[in-house]
């Protein structure tokens, strides 16, 4: 009985209220969202002691006067964003490729002309959710999506909805494989939001990411080993309110070149530059480091690096023992 209240009031929400208001034009969902933030910062701020606490520990040597100005533009960051992910409920493909664009299509095409399935990794950095809308009208090869089913039955199938009308498969951890392994007409590029906290912190790849001994989702580098996957970091720049570039940069072509732990490694480094460099456009809103660091942590590494390994012979060895195995469950919310 609960859930079926709970999603007619869901549907009632978004066919009386989010989705005739995403049918504005964004200039106008500005306005509304403008108000919102007044109401975030002076009235009713959303998740302040997460917040407080994620920047204080991320950036350890700075004033308190720049930690705050660092809080004060992610809310408003944070109300742009919740501008346009109204805004892409509607928004037709002309707005959305005039909004988002690539910066340089060269790597991606160079890796489409040569056959090869490449991994999108990033994370929660401006706004991926036209990233994710866009993907498969800015690339040529075939876009797919791997996120994790959101609780609410009836904002999951709506939001995946309309995230995949241009193209995109949405995909989650019981069928990523099944779909990888069927052949297709054309490369497949696979997008991965790797940011989230893992599930569980004895199955994560434990490093130092923003100052804090970290958990991250390993799930990235199992997929590329598995499937000979390239892979690419992406970032997504703002241009100005409203409008976007992203930007690839390769970490491997041939993942077996690669020791173990080096992709996950590199890929989170790389967005860790991208939030020293303009840290209001991360999600300071997310719990990240809610894992606690296991007792036994090196003994746990040395463990999933020879289990890796034993898995995958012919990847490069390292004698470094930074590590965790992962499992098929290990992605990111979208």
């Amino acid at each position: 009985m609960g859930n079926k209240i709970s999603y007619v009031i869901s549907a009632l929400l978004y066919y009386f209220v989010v989705y005739p208001l995403s049918l504005l034009p964004l200039s106008i969902i500005y306005l509304f969202t403008d108000f919102f933030y007044l109401l975030l910062v002076y009235v009713f701020p959303y998740r302040r002691r997460v917040i407080r606490k994620n920047i204080f520990k991320s950036f350890p040597h700075a004033s308190h006067g720049n930690r705050k100005k660092i809080k004060k533009a992610f809310y408003k960051h944070l109300c742009d964003l919740l501008a346009e992910s109204i805004k892409n409920i509607s928004i037709s493909e002309r707005e959305l490729r005039k909004r988002f664009k690539v910066s340089d299509h060269t790597l991606l095409n160079k890796l489409y002309a040569d056959g090869k399935n490449v991994l999108l990794v990033s994370g929660h950095y401006n706004n991926w959710e036209w990233m994710i809308s866009a993907q498969n009208l800015l690339l040529r090869h075939q876009a797919a999506g791997i996120g994790m089913p959101l609780s609410n039955v009836f904002w999951n199938k709506k939001l995946n909805e309309r995230r995949a009308r241009f193209g995109m498969k949405i995909l989650n951890a019981e069928n990523v494989h099944s779909f990888l392994q069927e052949t297709h007409t054309k490369p497949i590029a696979t997008l991965v939001l790797a940011d989230q906290a893992p599930g569980n912190s004895l199955k994560a790849y434990w490093m130092d990411f923003l100052h804090q001994k970290t958990a991250v989702f390993f799930g990235c580098e199992l997929l590329a080993h598995q499937y000979n996957s390239a892979v690419v970091y992406f970032v997504i720049n703002k241009r100005r309110r409203g409008y976007y570039k992203v930007d690839f940069q390769l970490i491997c072509e041939n993942p077996q070149e690669m020791a173990y732990g080096e992709i996950t490694e590199k890929h989170t480094k790389l967005l860790e530059r991208s939030i020293n460099k303009r840290p209001e456009f991360w999600l300071w809103s997310h719990n990240r480091w809610k894992r606690h660091v296991p007792e036994n942590l090196e003994v746990l590494r040395k463990e999933q690096k020879e289990k890796f390994e034993s898995r995958f012979p012919t990847s490069k060895k390292s004698n470094d023992p930074n590590s965790e195995n992962p499992t098929s469950n290990q992605f990111a919310k979208f």
